[in-house]
């Protein structure tokens, strides 16, 4: 398997999202979002059709379209306008729909576009490594730099904000972070599955976890586990690796919630 470039990029690009994705993941869990990266998903499904519509590539008008959407759940969210499901559900439909009524306009709607849907992560070209690696491995930088105060925005936002923190410039880092996420793991699960590998490793480390570190550490390790198995299952079965992918994370979670029920009836020393 691993004597074809085409795996090796794949397997490349998929261990960086693999990583990524639940580390801002755990930050969107723990603020009660899990679901922003559909939003934001949704808000990069126009940005695809908007790049088909001008001629360009769609990567970057997902990406751009995707951080406008992050900014724009956040705004709301922020300024007490809506409260975080309402926010989504406002970015989400309006992302939607945008997104069907461009691409109609643009006439795209063909294989090319579901490649970005679902993930086509055997089509990773070196190019699209290079930026992969850049922004993802970026982001990894920031949230090493500002693990701490990260970490406590989201365990108590008014508490933080009363020992000084910039409670709104943290939380719009967080949700660009989950923009870019969306952004470049397009090419990995596609728009309408990144939430699902940004969210279900999460969830499963936290049926085994004993704190906030090992949850974090626990979720990375599920989240690469998850990519690298997804892949190579589809590989030898012949299956769409995108799919592949979010059901082998959807299994972690499985496996973790049978054994957090065994070790919850087990006797107490």
């Amino acid at each position: 398997m691993l004597d074809l470039e085409f795996m090796r990029l794949a397997f490349a690009a998929g261990a960086i999202v693999g990583v990524l994705a639940p580390v801002v993941g755990f930050f969107l869990v723990q603020r009660e979002l899990s679901l922003i990266g559909d939003g934001i998903g949704h808000v990069a499904f126009a940005g695809v059709a908007f790049g088909y519509l001008l001629g360009t590539s769609p990567v970057w008008t997902a990406l751009a379209a995707a951080v406008v959407g992050a900014a724009a759940i956040e705004w709301l969210r922020a300024q007490r306008r809506a409260a975080g499901d309402q926010a989504l559900a406002v970015v989400f439909y309006t992302g939607i729909a945008g997104g069907v009524v461009l691409i109609s306009a643009a006439g795209a709607l063909n294989v090319n576009l579901f490649a970005y849907l679902f993930g086509s992560i055997l089509t990773v070209t070196r190019r699209d490594l290079l930026l992969i690696a850049i922004l993802g491995l970026g982001a990894l930088l920031v949230v090493a730099v500002l693990m701490r105060t990260l970490i406590a925005v989201v365990l108590d936002e008014e508490g933080a904000r009363v020992n000084g923190l910039p409670v709104a410039a943290i939380n719009g880092l967080i949700s660009m972070l989950g923009a870019i996420t969306v952004g470049i793991a397009m090419r990995v699960v596609g728009i309408l599955l990144i939430a699902a590998l940004m969210v279900l490793p999460v969830i499963a480390a936290q049926r085994v976890a004993w704190s906030l570190r090992s949850t974090m550490g626990i979720g990375v390790v599920l989240g690469l586990a998850s990519v690298l198995a997804g892949l190579t299952i589809s590989y030898y079965g012949n299956l769409p690796p995108g799919g592949t992918i979010v059901l082998t994370a959807a299994g972690g979670v499985l496996l973790a919630t049978l054994g957090s029920g065994v070790r919850a009836r087990l006797p107490v020393r």
